[in-house]
């Protein structure tokens, strides 16, 4: 890259090439973003002096007076910085020049057709935006779109608005999006929408239209002039693809995009209540994390519900938009216990390299050939040493990787800790935010980074209690909204609240939730409010006692149960083949939806899906909480063992397995069809058995304790199905992409059979 230099005088010089393109190396620059015309400066222009009798010259000469005006002494203009008589010096250029409008600290845009003419009686600009011919260029889209600070000015240099003030009117012209006008980024757009953007825009040369894409799509390929339009676009349109496939490659049967787990996070909370996060921002811990460049760990800590979820929400927003406006990076990953599939070291690993990639797609060169979609010790192998490459990549800008829950990484956590502490030393370009309980082995782990920040919740009980407070008032609001209070009942309610939240938030939502439902009457609400003790575990004492003594305790049991021991969570149709109901309920589905509400404290319905409300609720039906209610729940649950579920969660999906699998389920009706082309059905007949098919083995597995107490009937009952089924059950696998899971599964069922019973 070369610059322009304004001297005192006001003559400009071009600099020598900067190396490498490397950011500490090149001055701050501003650049100028415009349509060419007749009489442009090259660069052979400014070689030979001849530059100033040109009329392209005035816009070379207000870029430099303005850039001077905001204290930049070095400015860029495409006309006069590239050489384009060399073809190497052009193919780079091209295949950079997004990255050039990001790291400027300005752009400004020079609009030919705008003057100084002003309406008759007014001080506003005539603005006529809609004719410039500047939006209809297909360059001219990414110098929009790539920096931060875009200001337009009119051919007389006067300033007319920048990219915020002038947001609605540049989105009703482009129809580009105001997200992505203020910075989102561009991956959170569809392949389609970006393409969208150039298709009523024209180029000088038709090939152009793609190659102005390269930055939209962070894609490198090479520049070949006379090749045509569309083959161009194809040459586009295939490395976008191959791209996608590299990263489809990282996920196996169902993935979890952790952008996508982070808004349904915000969604089952009711939302990001920005008060409730705030007051971290000017914690001492935090600011010395974040303004330090040699401390490059941040530990969240605090007990169950104290709102550590929704405090790094809150922080990756806070991050997410300087970062990604100035060419940074920022990953994410939520943990959870209860989901298999996000609940061990390998799934952060891939949900972090995802999320990267998806930013920044040239770090896709990092990822090899064979990501290993199972779950095996080859799989963290290649994929911790694909992160680590990626984060050492020297053309990686600043980069923020959150990880939430490191306790509820129950498998691999140790590797993965070790992972953390060794990525905290990579680069200073690699920063890393942190939450989990406040558990003695991960904090011993932690503590071997020598500059980290430590942020314990319980040691800013003042800053979370004020939060909860917030938290409180906004739920007592909705309630109020709801329900028809008067002040009095919303100061009541919010009194009690606040008496007895002791800086929990799951707490307060578990109490406001119970308080919405539509059988409680508003002159029920301070009983029942009254009736519920302060504390999580007191909490779910209470609401077992409940469903201990209700007409259905037996219905409950069996459900609680189920969710308890599934190894992820189970759709409504899953959940009628795995528990054993009266056949009014499984005719009439609506009521296991209420029967799942009504277990409100522990479980909770999203997108017909059963989730638990919080870990700290399976934790206590587990027996795993401190409070005695815990142990006696967990007895009460499984009065036979958690062996006597599993087997019966084994029996139920073999024998619904039986009854459902056959031969081209999803009548695709030809062998070898391509998994990538395959729709699901609607209905989808693997519905009910999705779950079954993938975790039958693991669940015969876990309802025996030694291996030789397989009973004579379970032996035959499982040899019946593979002798009917097998062929069937590896096809269902397969559109289920769970073929990895498939061979574990396989490998484990051997393990379990007598020596002489092998069917393998």
């Amino acid at each position: 890259m070369r610059l322009l230099e304004r001297d005192p005088t006001g003559e400009f010089r071009l600099t020598e090439h900067l190396p490498n393109d490397e950011i500490p190396k090149i001055p701050h620059y501003a650049i100028l973003s415009h349509t060419w015309g007749d009489e442009e400066v090259l660069l052979r222009d400014l070689a030979d002096g001849t530059a100033k009798n040109k009329a392209g010259y005035a816009k070379i000469q207000f870029c430099g007076e303005q850039a001077e005006r905001d204290g930049l002494r070095y400015f860029w203009v495409d006309t006069c910085c590239i050489d384009k008589s060399d073809a190497g010096q052009l193919q780079h250029a091209l295949n950079s020049m997004f990255q050039w409008y990001r790291n400027a600290a300005k752009c400004y845009v020079y609009l030919t057709e705008v003057s100084r003419r002003k309406r008759d009686g007014s001080s506003k600009w005539d603005l006529n935006l809609q004719g410039c011919r500047w939006f209809t260029r297909g360059w001219t889209l990414q110098e929009l779109i790539a920096p931060a600070i875009v200001e337009f000015f009119s051919k007389d240099g006067e300033h007319l608005g920048d990219k915020k003030s002038l947001e609605k009117e540049i989105h009703n012209i482009t129809g580009i999006p105001q997200r992505a006008l203020q910075g989102s980024p561009l991956s959170d757009f569809s392949v389609a929408e970006r393409m969208k953007w150039i298709e009523k825009r024209n180029t000088k040369y038709e090939e152009d239209k793609a190659y102005s894409l390269f930055g939209i799509f962070d894609v490198h390929i090479p520049v070949l002039y006379g090749e045509g339009g569309q083959k161009a676009l194809k040459r586009l349109r295939d490395k976008i693809h191959e791209d996608y496939l590299c990263l489809a490659k990282l996920w196996s049967a169902d993935p979890r995009d952790p952008r996508h787990e982070k808004e349904r996070i915000e969604l089952a909370k009711g939302g990001l209540l920005a008060d409730a996060y705030r007051w971290v921002f000017d914690n001492p811990d935090f600011k010395r994390w974040r303004q330090l460049s040699e401390n490059r760990l941040l530990w969240i800590k605090g007990d169950p519900g104290k709102g550590k979820t929704m405090l790094l929400c809150g922080i990756i927003n806070e991050l997410e938009r300087p970062i990604t406006v100035n060419g940074g990076n920022l990953a994410y990953f939520f943990c959870q216990a209860t989901d298999s599939r996000i609940n061990n070291a390998t799934s952060v690993l891939r949900g972090l390299i995802y999320v990267l990639v998806q930013r920044q797609p040239r770090l896709l060169s990092h990822l090899p050939e064979n990501t290993y979609p199972s779950d095996d010790a080859m799989a963290w192998i290649v994929l911790s040493k694909t992160l680590i490459e990626m984060l050492e990549d020297p053309n990686l800008k600043i980069t923020y990787l959150v990880i939430d829950a490191l306790d509820e990484c129950v498998i691999d956590q140790q590797k993965l800790l070790n992972l953390i502490v060794q990525t905290s030393s990579v680069s200073a370009r690699v920063k890393l935010v942190v939450s989990s309980r406040n558990l003695v082995q991960i904090e011993e782990q932690l503590a071997t980074v020598a500059q980290h920040s430590r942020l314990s919740l319980e040691l800013n009980a003042e800053s979370v209690t004020t939060a909860v407070e917030a938290f409180i008032w906004h739920k007592v609001l909705y309630l109020s909204r709801l329900k028809g209070y008067d002040s009095g009942m919303e100061n009541a309610i919010h009194d009690y609240l606040s008496s007895n939240a002791d800086g929990t938030f799951l707490w307060v939502a578990l109490i406001c939730q119970a308080l919405g439902d539509p059988n409680v009457r508003r002159w029920q609400t301070l009983n029942k409010l009254r009736a519920f003790p302060p504390g999580l575990d007191s909490l779910y004492a209470r609401m077992m006692e409940y469903i201990g003594n209700s007409d259905n305790a037996d219905l409950y049991k069996r459900i609680l149960a189920t969710a308890t021991i599934v190894r992820r969570p189970i759709s409504l149709h899953e959940l009628l083949t795995l528990v054993e109901l009266p056949d009014d309920i499984l005719d009439n589905p609506e009521y296991l939806e209420e029967l799942i509400k009504l277990c409100g404290s522990f479980l909770s319905l999203r997108e017909q899906t059963v989730y638990f409300v919080h870990q700290s609720a399976k934790d206590f039906l587990q027996g795993n909480a401190a409070h005695q209610a815990s142990r006696d729940a967990f007895g009460w649950v499984f009065p036979e063992g958690i062996e006597d579920v599993n087997h019966v969660i084994f029996l139920r999906s073999l024998n619904a397995m039986s009854a459902v699998l056959r031969r081209d389920i999803y009548s695709l009706q030809a062998p070898g069809f391509p998994i990538n082309e395959i729709q699901t059905p609607s209905p989808d007949p693997l519905a009910a058995v999705r779950y079954s098919c993938v975790f039958w083995v693991d669940h015969l597995r876990d309802s025996i304790f030694k291996k030789d107490t397989l009973q004579r009937n379970i032996l035959d009952t499982i040899q019946t199905f593979l002798e009917k089924k097998y062929l069937y059950w590896l096809e269902a696998l397969s559109l289920l992409r769970a073929m990895p899971e498939g061979i574990i599964a396989i490998t484990q069922l051997n393990g379990l059979l007598p020596a002489d019973k092998t069917c393998f």
